[in-house]
């Protein structure tokens, strides 16, 4: 699943190393430091990589045209979730909320319109990525839209390796949408990869959705879930992360 590793062979510098270089040519203070906190190397085992589950809550789809609205973070192990140390950040988007996107995550005008920017929050949201990998569920959201947001506050975007445990659950079921004579005379149906039924199969509980600490912590469960179930604590983080 991996598309950055440690072989350079492949032409592609390790994630240690991009840090290491990005830490030395950043320009805004809050992003040296964390490329300063370094990336584990790709053959590190997942059980002793330090992690962070990440969600996002925005106006839209598209990075370069929708906002980021809420931040929920919770850092994690394989051996444990820190709930102590789970963050959620409220920031008011530079556009107005459209009625389409209140009406999905339930923020409202009235709740943001207090909010900071996100340049306001950017070194906590930061300092809380420092050193850890983020876990997301559909790798669309997370880091293109905060890629978008940093350069547009900063004149400079961020880039990082993560975990996508929707990735994960489209590599274990390739099949997951049958053609039609599997479903007119197989009677299969589709196998959903969205947040909440991913969990379902693990018979991890329901939880509420599209508020971004939860479905951060329901992200950080999954992973777990999966790593327990299909892979193994010595699995190497190069061969999952993307």
């Amino acid at each position: 699943m991996s598309d950055t590793t440690e072989d350079l062979s492949t032409g592609i510098t390790p994630w240690p190393d991009r840090f290491a270089a990005l830490a030395n040519s950043a320009g805004d203070a809050r992003l040296k430091q964390f490329y300063s906190g370094g990336c584990v190397s790709a053959d590190t085992p997942i059980k002793d990589v330090p992690m962070v589950a990440l969600d996002f809550e925005t106006t839209g789809l598209d990075p370069n045209q929708h906002s980021i609205v809420s931040v929920g973070l919770v850092p994690f192990s394989l051996a444990s979730i820190r709930v102590s140390g789970a963050r959620h950040w409220l920031v008011k988007p530079p556009l107005p909320l459209s009625q389409t996107s209140v009406t999905i995550h339930g923020i409202t005008h009235d709740a943001i319109d207090q909010a900071p920017d996100l340049d306001e929050v950017l070194a906590e949201i930061l300092g809380s990525l420092e050193g850890r990998i983020p876990v997301v569920h559909y790798r669309a959201i997370e880091r293109p839209f905060l890629n978008v947001a940093v350069n547009w506050r900063t004149g400079e975007g961020i880039n990082f390796p993560l975990l996508d445990t929707m990735a994960i659950e489209s590599h274990l079921h390739p099949d997951r949408n049958p053609g039609f004579w599997q479903k007119k005379v197989k009677g299969k149906k589709p196998v959903s990869i969205r947040l909440a039924d991913s969990r379902g199969r693990y018979g991890l509980p329901h939880y509420s959705s599209h508020d971004a600490l939860v479905d951060a912590l329901a992200t950080a469960e999954l992973f777990m879930a999966q790593i327990r179930y299909h892979f193994s604590p010595e699995t190497p983080i190069g061969d999952l992360w993307l």
